[in-house]
């Protein structure tokens, strides 16, 4: 459907143009689909070429949600047309595609603003979290909670959570745990914090100023929008951060042992008096444990991987989650049949054997990777 990504653009004071990208997929918390993804990828190629573009502003229709993640109730039907044990199709294209898209968000020649009010999850943060100019709202909450579902933090999960403060980032896709405006702040998922009202006017004030030309050498540009939002931003209401309160905390509970004895801190925080911790903790019981593998087997192999590597990685483990039957069980069990009582593969930690994750590392495909353009 053309009309899942409202394409514009508005002039500026300087008659160069701003494009701007709406998803448009309300009813759904504009799920990211495939369709919306090869809408808005050559957009953003076409922009990035036109030297009369000098930005892009990114944002999500209505006001519940900029984008409550990828369109998995789609691949879930993909997954269940397939013999069992076999990766579809439709999955490859996704997340090749997908992730070709965010690739290109975090290496943009020009500035994209990405304002991420509401619900932001999953495969909107992988929009979000490359834009060069990144708006969080008192409504935002943000979330990777892919061990609900039976797969992992991927979209470049690898690649940010591991540049969060501290290991704030394992736990964060160990348990779920959401995040508000100031802890998206605090983890580097957001840069500014701004009232949701002043949305309205955001284009007006991009119209209004004066940019120079996308050729010209320095990133005056850039600065020039982050001086705006800032403005932008000084009267807004920010609200605590827990993430940011409960650092310490945080930092014994990952600890540098292993994933058992971790996961050992992580069920009894179940218990805990302070309810954000006691909810991260109760997500991480109930979630899948060949997640839990997955998202640490991905921490200790990610390290020192450039982005592009990191794609390629999650590629791998991204396809080969949709032959593993966890994710479709707890696409399942949350979306499609909604009884919450997900029946994963392997009922604890230790029953989920070391040749099943190495298989999600290894390659489904013939031939150069998919991403190998990657650069």
């Amino acid at each position: 459907m053309n009309d899942c990504v409202i394409l514009r653009e508005f002039s500026t004071a300087c008659g160069r143009r701003f494009g701007h990208a709406t998803l448009n997929a309300p009813k759904s918390l504009n799920a990211l689909s495939l369709a919306m993804i090869d809408r808005l990828a050559p957009q953003l190629d076409a922009w990035a070429a036109d030297p009369g573009i000098v930005g892009v502003l990114l944002d999500g229709a209505g006001e519940k949600a900029f984008c409550a993640g990828g369109d998995v109730a789609a691949l879930y039907h993909a997954i269940k047309a397939m013999p069992e044990g076999e990766a579809p199709p439709e999955a490859a294209a996704f997340f090749e595609r997908e992730y070709r898209l965010d690739h290109r968000i975090h290496t943009y020649p020009k500035p994209v603003l990405c304002w991420g009010q509401g619900i932001v999850m999953g495969g909107g943060i992988g929009l979000m979290a490359g834009s060069s100019h990144r708006v969080a709202t008192p409504t935002t909450r943000m979330a990777m909670p892919e061990i609900t579902i039976g797969l992992y933090p991927d979209v470049g999960g690898s690649w940010f959570l591991r540049r969060m403060p501290g290991r704030t980032g394992l736990f964060l896709a160990l348990t779920g745990a959401p995040l508000n405006a100031a802890d998206a702040r605090f983890a580097g998922l957001a840069d500014f914090v701004i009232g949701d009202a002043e949305r309205e006017r955001l284009p007006a004030l991009i119209a209004e100023t004066r940019w120079d030309a996308p050729d010209v050498p320095g990133r005056a540009n850039h600065a020039r929008l982050g001086a705006l939002l800032d403005r932008l931003g000084e009267s807004a209401a920010v609200p605590d951060s827990p993430l940011r309160a409960h650092f310490d905390r945080i930092e014994a509970l990952i600890g540098h042992d292993g994933l058992a004895d971790i996961a050992a801190r992580l069920t009894a925080l179940a218990e805990d008096a302070d309810p954000w911790l006691a909810a991260a903790g109760k997500t991480f019981a109930r979630g899948a444990p060949s997640s839990a593998h997955l998202s640490w087997a991905l921490w200790q192999r990610t390290r020192h991987l450039s982005l592009a590597e990191v794609f390629r990685t999650e590629y791998h483990v991204s396809v080969a989650a949709t032959a593993h039957g966890d994710f479709a069980e707890g696409v399942r069990a949350l979306l499609i049949d909604k009884d919450h009582q997900p029946r994963w593969r392997y009922a604890t930690l230790d029953a989920v054997p070391d040749e099943a994750v190495e298989d999600h590392f290894k390659p489904r495909y013939g031939g150069p990777h998919p991403l190998a353009d990657l650069g």
